[in-house]
């Protein structure tokens, strides 16, 4: 059975509170064999720390951590929220498990956010992914062109574009500078036509795979707004990749465990520090 890593998943998070030892089992009953948690606020630190480190059983995937501060949370920080993130990624700089500065970046679709702040925060966050030495993984929502010109001052060693859906010349763009295209559950949409081109024709070392879990569920977990009124959930699992992957893999033309390995390969250029823990 082919192995895989979700480059992007939020176990943290509390829709996974009831059950997530079960949800990190399946995962590993599915080949998902390394998990990378982003954190998006002050107060996810500690938590994606003990979720990485807790993750020493046989029976469950690997996991590995990022500390960052969210765009979609930045305004809700407490005035030394980057004095905090510098603090922990100075104390836990020698943890094998901490691989990028996440999640961070810049986010134009969501009304009433304070634009000044968002580029406030996510120059600041660069500056320290620059400091530590360490790749970043990006919220690109709506501000491709903005985080690129960020980027091209900020000297930093690449990272992940997350849950990218921009246009082929912004995905060119990202490479030109060093970083991977998160591809997930969107990719599953027959009309997500844009994504479903980029991942069919850009580089092959361009793309990881990720789930957003609990966000962005494929296809055959979305709801409609009438079924989640009757309490139908559409929580999205780090178990669902293999079968997202199915797509990228009919769309490339490749097998399964060529997507495996090429997309894993990818995840750990782009995220040096995964390697250790893959090989593993």
């Amino acid at each position: 059975m082919p192995t895989w890593i979700d480059s992007h998943c939020h176990l943290d998070a509390p829709e996974f509170d009831a059950d997530r030892p079960d949800v990190c089992a399946r995962a590993a009953a599915a080949g998902v064999a390394l998990l990378v948690m982003p954190a998006v606020d002050c107060a996810h630190f500690d938590a994606v720390r003990a979720l990485a480190h807790a993750s020493a059983s046989a029976s469950a995937s690997a996991c590995v951590y990022a500390l960052g501060l969210h765009p979609l949370y930045v305004h809700q920080q407490p005035p030394d929220a980057l004095m905090q993130l510098e603090t922990a990624l100075d104390m836990h700089r020698g943890d094998t498990r901490l691989v990028a500065v996440g999640e961070i970046g810049l986010d134009g679709f969501v009304a009433g956010l304070d634009w000044a702040v968002q580029e406030r925060f996510f120059v600041a966050q660069t500056a320290l992914a620059r400091q530590f030495d360490l790749p970043v993984i990006l919220h690109v929502r709506r501000s491709a062109d903005a985080l690129l010109k960020h980027l091209r001052r900020a000297g930093l060693r690449g990272g992940i574009a997350h849950a990218f859906n921009g246009s082929a010349q912004q995905a060119h763009a990202f490479l030109d500078l060093g970083f991977r295209l998160g591809f997930g559950g969107a990719l599953t949409f027959d009309r997500a036509l844009q994504i479903r081109r980029l991942a069919q024709t850009l580089p092959a070392d361009a793309i990881v795979l990720e789930t957003d879990a609990p966000d962005i569920p494929p296809h055959w977990r979305y709801r409609t707004a009438a079924e989640r009124a009757q309490g139908l959930r559409s929580r999205n699992e780090p178990a669902e990749l293999p079968r997202i992957a199915e797509t990228l893999a009919a769309l490339r033309g490749w097998t399964l465990e060529e997507t495996a390995a090429i997309t894993s390969a990818n995840a750990c250029a782009a995220l040096p520090r995964l390697t250790p823990w893959w090989r593993a």
